[in-house]
């Protein structure tokens, strides 16, 4: 997007110049309600953004209107909820739970003064290779995949109904979903098991960058990180990334208008 990597919320106080090109509040493994990570969930990652404009002051009004906010959620909270329950039985009925909170959220970004939000659609959870391993990593899991576009058409509606109350567009999903599925068509035709994480465990037992007592690679790397979309079970390449993002620059020219 032609914009500096904003710092991150706890180098803050680093100095003037850094906050100039924004903040980011993010913390990995976290999402809309409390996850196992022991991390702040994005409810009070929003109450740090306001102790950083009303108590810090780094940031004035015009400062906000003049801001794009980024809200990027991951599906921990999805991840979360079947580990602890032992299975995905109830998930349907915490769906709405987690978009309805995620739109309370977007609406207190707004009302701080932000004028345009982003919020990113659900990735298919579905062509993770942690979901994909079953099928020799040859195709996505198309159960997981209805729950994720079952969160995104809720999404939707949640947007939707945010820009009609503000009577404005402020808020704008980022259909990183079509992202992603647009990728995997696209590189599949081009090359062989596109599911197929660059990074894997040598054995059960052994994941990416896993390591014996006596500090031997317990995995191996593919030649070519650019040609995967996945690095690991669960997160993708810079190149993967490049490549969807590559599918979502007619909606991110839209944020500058």
């Amino acid at each position: 997007m032609g914009i500096k990597s904003p710092i991150t919320y706890k180098w803050r106080k680093t100095g003037s110049k850094s906050v100039r090109h924004g903040m980011n509040f993010a913390y990995g493994g976290t999402g809309v309600f409390q996850t196992s990570v022991p991390a702040p969930n994005m409810t009070t990652q929003i109450h740090l953004f306001q102790r950083v404009v009303h108590h810090d002051r780094l940031y004035t009004q015009a400062d906000l209107a003049s801001s794009l906010a980024l809200v990027s959620v991951a599906g921990n909270d999805y991840g979360y909820y079947t580990s602890r329950n032992g299975s995905a039985q109830g998930l349907l009925n915490f769906i709405p739970l987690v978009v309805n909170q995620l739109a309370l959220n977007l609406k207190s970004i707004h009302d701080m003064g932000v004028k345009k939000i982003a919020v990113a659609s659900l990735e298919p959870l579905g062509c993770l290779p942690y979901s994909t391993k079953t099928s020799s990593y040859k195709q996505c899991n198309g159960t997981q995949n209805m729950v994720v576009n079952f969160h995104n058409v809720l999404l939707q509606q949640a947007v939707a109904k945010l820009n009609n109350e503000t009577k404005g567009s402020a808020f704008h999903i980022l259909d990183v979903y079509d992202g992603f599925m647009s990728t995997i068509k696209k590189k599949g035709n081009n090359s062989g098991n596109i599911l197929k994480p660059c990074c894997l465990g040598l054995s059960k037992g052994f994941f990416c960058g896993s390591v014996d007592g006596k500090g031997v690679k317990q995995y191996s790397l593919c030649k070519n990180p650019d040609s995967a979309i996945y690095w690991d079970d669960v997160h993708p390449t810079q190149a993967g990334w490049r490549s969807v993002f590559s599918t979502l620059k007619a909606s991110l020219h839209q944020l500058y208008l």
